[in-house]
């Protein structure tokens, strides 16, 4: 079959249906990323709302973290059990319907419901990272070259979009409630769309000799090299979670910088963070993982170190793009090393999920903890430690086996 032009042959219908696969993962990523941000950038008039002191507001955080953390462990099994296209149907109908739950109790200022919706928004959330993530490991081993990294770069992407129309809904005076109602519709739209070109279920299945057995979703918690991989991912979480917390504060206390100043700096994170998502992946496939990792865990202590140290702002600059190079590609590397065998992936993306996003769970009081004593900014040499045992355990995501290429969409 050839094109309308007649010159050039179409691509086989494998190609299409992975490359459809592949910009279906990239909005589904993006969307994750939208909706978290549309949330979480817009906390100070969930303050104002509901009357929180700062205390307050953080116990009530606490819920989205309480979710995950009984989600990311059974998303294994609810993957295995239904694919990841119905996963992320679901967990987005969740989601949505929390969203709803909040926007309501919101109008009517009643703080139980938003709690209690706030737990099932962050178990959809766990359940629908690993899900993404997973579909995003069959697109990567199909084609045959590394995009994990660029997925999350979509994920990155979508929280500062995200972030931008919270910004512009606040400052037109569009209220929350309403900004939520306009979330779910916007997402029940991607969802619906983008899950229908999902790779089919059978096809996470399709390299491997027969079913995985039942005991395999909890056996993956007693193998040390998925658990040394879920090491190398704290690390990668733990960099990324201290810089979305502490780096403008660290900027605004340490260097005695302006909020704005602040606020910049966590930019010039995130923007060395999301770009070498991007370029990152044309370097794992030069390079490798292991390397690869090794230096951007070293590029993350380095920056840690002269973000610490540095008597200016411009050097603490600098030492910020190194840091958010050095967090770019744990997580997501990580992501494919514990997908490199589709048989068990749904048990082992699971496991290493769960301790990834502990990091961010502990990360955030650890670090106030340590900063109450020796100032927000030094705190952050505590980091560097975590990195560091990352850096020295990288070994663990050298690929089990070849990639398996379905169609060359390249």
């Amino acid at each position: 079959m050839t094109s309308s032009s007649g010159d050039v042959p179409a691509p086989p219908a494998p190609a299409l249906r992975v490359r459809a696969a592949m910009v279906g993962t990239y909005a589904i990523f993006g969307l994750n990323g939208l909706v978290f941000a549309s949330w979480a950038g817009r906390l100070p008039s969930v303050a104002i709302t509901l009357d929180l002191t700062p205390g307050g507001l953080g116990l009530l955080l606490l819920m989205i973290g309480l979710g995950s953390v009984l989600g990311l462990p059974l998303a294994g099994v609810i993957v295995d059990r239904f694919g990841t296209a119905v996963s992320v149907r679901l967990t987005g109908s969740l989601i949505g319907l929390s969203l709803l739950v909040i926007a309501v109790s919101l109008l009517m200022t009643w703080l139980v419901p938003v709690a209690i919706a706030l737990f099932f928004f962050g178990f959809g959330v766990g359940v629908w990272d690993v899900s993404q993530n997973i579909e995003g490991a069959e697109v990567e081993r199909r084609i045959g070259r590394t995009i994990m990294p660029k997925f999350h770069a979509a994920f990155s992407g979508g929280a500062f979009v995200g972030a931008l129309i919270g910004s512009l809904m606040a400052r037109i005076g569009v209220g929350l409630p309403v900004h939520l109602f306009g979330v779910v519709a916007l997402g029940a739209v991607v969802v619906f769309l983008c899950t229908r070109v999902f790779l089919p279920a059978t096809a996470h299945a399709e390299h491997t000799e027969g079913p995985a057995e039942p005991r395999r979703r909890t056996a993956a918690w007693r193998e040390p090299r998925t658990l040394v991989i879920g090491l190398v991912v704290l690390g990668a979480a733990f960099t990324e979670g201290a810089a979305n917390d502490w780096v403008a504060k660290a900027t605004v206390d340490g260097l005695g910088a302006s909020e704005s100043a602040g606020a910049i700096m966590f930019g010039v994170f995130v923007a060395a963070m999301t770009g070498f998502r991007f370029a990152g992946s044309a370097l794992l496939d030069r390079l490798g993982r292991v390397a690869v990792l090794r230096i951007c865990l070293t590029a993350a202590i380095l920056g840690l170190v002269l973000f610490v140290f540095a008597p200016n702002i411009y050097l603490a600059a600098v030492g910020a793009v190194l840091w958010g190079i050095g967090a770019a590609l744990g997580f997501p590397v990580g992501m494919s090393a514990a997908a490199d065998e589709p048989r068990y992936a749904a048990g082992r993306v699971a496991v290493v999920s769960t301790i990834g996003y502990a990091a961010f769970l502990m990360g955030p009081p650890l670090l106030g903890f340590i900063g109450n004593h020796v100032g927000v900014r030094h705190s952050l040499l505590a980091v560097a430690v975590v990195v560091l045992a990352s850096l020295l355990t990288t070994s663990a995501v050298q690929p089990k086996q070849s990639a398996v290429v379905g169609a060359d969409v390249a």
